[in-house]
């Protein structure tokens, strides 16, 4: 079972002035209800399950961006398959993004989540949802269908940040600064707990480091 906030905590779930609590915060309400009818979870399930879910996915392509060429790459993936997930290219249509995820795709690669999980965790997507099922109650296999589901949402947040402006340095810092602060408590707890080598970020190094530990 996943543990319930208290009433009143919902801003300390995930760290504020950040892409991840930006995200979050439009995906509250009628995004959440989608994810958690999709699933079979109730509201507060749902709510909880996204809010670990989506600083897993901002830091696992914070640490790819981090790499020689990551962040460009990145953008270059933002900008080719991405920038349709505004209304009319002026914005992030969360709405029009979810229901092509939940409708079953139809977006190419911008809706595929498996095929965007790949290039995330490198290969490594079936650990990622295990560990991720480990700190939330899901089972892995609904792990991975919620990260399947927010990895398009994602992309096409970030597209609408930052593909247009085509900054490969501005992309990777703000990824780079998702990284929670070591005594920080709710998911700033969940990434320490991610980040099994104690170097502050989350890598497929520590998803393997905990597994290794099971």
């Amino acid at each position: 079972m996943l543990r319930r906030s208290h009433p009143g905590s919902k801003e300390s779930i995930v760290n504020t002035n950040s892409l991840t609590a930006s995200l979050f915060s439009q995906l509250q309400g009628t995004g959440v209800q989608q994810v958690s009818q999709q699933l079979g979870l109730d509201q507060n399930q749902a709510t909880q399950a996204v809010s670990a879910a989506l600083p897993l996915l901002m830091g696992a392509l914070g640490s790819n961006a981090s790499q020689p060429q990551g962040a460009q790459s990145l953008l270059n993936a933002l900008q080719k398959d991405h920038l349709g997930g505004g209304s009319g290219g002026g914005g992030f249509d969360l709405g029009g993004i979810l229901g092509a995820v939940l409708g079953g795709g139809g977006g190419g690669a911008a809706t595929n989540g498996a095929g965007i999980l790949g290039h995330v965790f490198g290969g490594q997507t079936d650990q990622a949802a295990q560990v991720l099922g480990n700190k939330t109650g899901l089972d892995s296999g609904r792990a991975g269908q919620l990260l399947a589901i927010l990895a398009p949402i994602v992309m096409s947040f970030l597209a609408q940040r930052f593909a247009q402006q085509g900054n490969a340095n501005e992309l990777g810092q703000a990824l780079g600064a998702e990284a929670p602060p070591a005594a920080a408590g709710g998911i700033g707890g969940l990434l320490n707990a991610f980040d099994q080598d104690g170097d502050g970020q989350f890598r497929i190094s520590d998803v393997m480091g905990i597994l290794s530990k099971r």
